[in-house]
């Protein structure tokens, strides 16, 4: 017990005294000796919750004597402990001896005591961050393969984690010195990417708190960890456990961790270190990794999840990292695309018929070119199927996400950003302007997307009652045997992109049409369960694509249905009404 001045009331002396006697002769082989300096620390423990008792504590120099002594001892004492019952098994479970688990009480008192003796108190900071090598040595101890195995070594090894991070937390000068550190040590020194391995949510979640704490409110330790080779490999240890975390319930532990890691990644995004992160997360001879799948769908929930107040400026800073990312989802879109494009090409083959306006309806209400191709009758299989594909589809629809978030943004506060730029604030870029003009290989994004549409809808059937129906483009066409789960809302998003762009935009109306791309567009007015409401988003699209453009509704007034209906329901006067003046 301590009063309101923090000393001791409990007649035992003051609390530095009590460990000093407590350690007085300490030999770390005498059973009865370990015990007694354990129960002395965690009697200590309690104590320390008072900030009066740390900061008392703290002015008594002969206590960080003792403390720097026992880190010292416990560090090469266990480690001595642990290779001695190591070479007296065979087995890889290691069974500690009486006096090692003695000596791990001990090492979890010492944590403990140290844990709260820093908090909040700086000075006690400084004064126990020289023990910090020691406690480094002892997590990698605790998180070798053998200790996690072991329900009492990964609770010491979660609390050592506490320990050094209250070392540290909100001391700037502590915390700069122990990240360049870490981010510099060999890969199998650093401690946070085992920690992150933990199979235990309790150690992730300190761990997870103790890099965010690191990086917090510091532009050059958050850039580090993106730029690193150690710090891009702990980015993927935290992918895995965000991967791992996704499922887990909001309040529990598992959810709060998850949490805590996306603030993570919020920073980074934030920081602009995205496209660093992509590079280093490539592996050779693939176009797309899991790591960067991941990546992107952090990217894309960040992007949906910012909410702007249109009657305040906070959005500039919004819409400045829009900037930053812009670039980079436009090469990954275009990269993306590219390959999917090739790998459809090789696996239809030589049936792939023209692109040209269509004339006539096919049975099932969508639109297609009036002469059939010769080699859509052929039967032959599909010339080469790419394994990566539904892979590359699956990040491909990511990124089209993210561009049409950013896109929608940009024209939603185009009045604002104007505002802003004629009050006298710095050039910021409409990045729906960005993407309607950006090329690759000269190749525009209205382009590149329009050719991606149409060869998807000859590759992949949309889906009907289960049943999957052929593209009217190429009716005999034999279908692909394909994952269907790999080309989830491809379609659907693709084509919402387009209709974004096309908005009160004639440039887009106009490239639209001479790359072909509104019969494209008109077959994919069609029910697919593979691209919910693809319907919706393509009448959405004509609707943008036909507003006040004679040329374009005179490439619809050339199509003449068939049908009243189609299979799927869809009115044949739906074209016609898209037809706006």
């Amino acid at each position: 017990m301590v009063d309101s001045s923090g000393s001791s009331t409990n007649g035992l002396g003051s609390l530095p005294a009590r460990v000093r006697k407590a350690s007085s002769g300490f030999s770390i082989l005498e059973t009865e000796k370990v015990k007694v300096l354990a129960e002395t620390l965690e009697s200590g423990v309690l104590e320390l919750q008072n900030e009066g008792a740390r900061k008392l504590a703290g002015t008594e120099q002969t206590l960080w004597t003792d403390l720097r002594k026992l880190w010292k001892d416990l560090a090469r004492s266990q480690l001595t402990f642990w290779d001695n019952d190591e070479d007296e098994e065979d087995e890889p479970d290691v069974t500690l001896s009486e006096e090692s688990r003695y000596v791990r009480s001990l090492c979890m008192a010492l944590a403990k005591f140290t844990r709260n003796l820093v908090a909040g108190v700086p000075e006690n900071q400084v004064r126990a961050y020289e023990n910090e090598p020691e406690i480094r040595r002892l997590i990698h101890y605790y998180t070798s393969w053998s200790a996690m195995e072991d329900p009492e070594s990964i609770a010491t090894a979660r609390v050592l984690t506490q320990a050094l991070s209250n070392i540290v937390t909100s001391n700037q000068n502590l915390v700069a010195a122990l990240w360049e550190t870490y981010l510099g040590l060999p890969e199998d020194q650093v401690v946070l990417i085992r920690l992150l391995a933990s199979p235990d949510v309790r150690t992730l979640l300190t761990t997870l708190i103790f890099i965010l704490n690191c990086i917090h409110g510091s532009r050059r330790r958050t850039k580090l960890l993106a730029k690193s080779t150690i710090g891009a490999r702990i980015c993927v240890a935290l992918l895995d456990d965000m991967l791992r975390l996704f499922e887990e319930e909001e309040e529990s532990e598992g959810g709060k961790a998850f949490n805590v890691g996306y603030a993570i990644f919020t920073r980074l995004i934030e920081e602009g270190t995205v496209p660093d992160l992509y590079k280093k997360f490539t592996m050779p001879d693939e176009i797309i990794t899991p790591h960067q799948t991941t990546l992107l769908k952090l990217v894309d929930s960040y992007l949906q999840s910012i909410q702007l107040d249109i009657s305040t400026t906070p959005e500039v800073d919004v819409l400045q990292t829009h900037v930053a990312l812009g670039p980079f989802l436009a090469k990954r879109f275009f990269t993306l695309s590219n390959y999917a494009q090739a790998a459809m090409q090789r696996a239809i083959g030589s049936s792939i018929p023209p692109s040209s306006p269509p004339k006539t309806t096919q049975p099932g209400g969508a639109f297609s070119n009036g002469e059939a191709s010769t080699s859509s009758d052929s039967h032959e299989p599909p010339a080469e199927l790419d394994v990566m594909l539904p892979k590359v589809c699956e990040a491909l629809v990511l990124a089209t996400q993210c561009v049409t978030t950013v896109a929608l943004e940009a024209e939603e506060h185009h009045a604002k950003l104007l505002q802003f730029h004629a009050g006298g604030g710095e050039d910021i870029p409409n990045m729906k302007d960005f993407f309607i003009d950006v090329r690759y290989s000269s190749q525009g994004l209205v382009e590149n997307l329009i050719e991606t549409l149409r060869l998807l809808d000859l590759f992949l059937p949309r889906i009907y009652f289960g049943k999957p129906v052929p593209s009217p483009a190429a009716p005999n066409q034999q279908l692909p045997n394909v994952d269907p789960t790999g080309f989830l809302y491809v379609k659907r998003d693709l084509v919402r992109l387009l209709g974004v762009l096309a908005h009160e935009c004639r440039a887009v109306q106009d490239r639209t049409r001479k790359a072909g791309g509104i019969p494209v567009v008109m077959n994919l007015c069609v029910i697919d369960e593979r691209n919910p409401f693809l319907r919706e988003h393509a009448l959405f699209t004509l609707h943008n694509l036909l507003k006040n453009n004679k040329d374009n509704q005179a490439v619809v007034d050339a199509i003449k249905p068939e049908a009243e209906f189609d299979e799927a329901g869809v009115l044949k006067d739906k074209f016609s009404a898209m037809k706006v003046k």
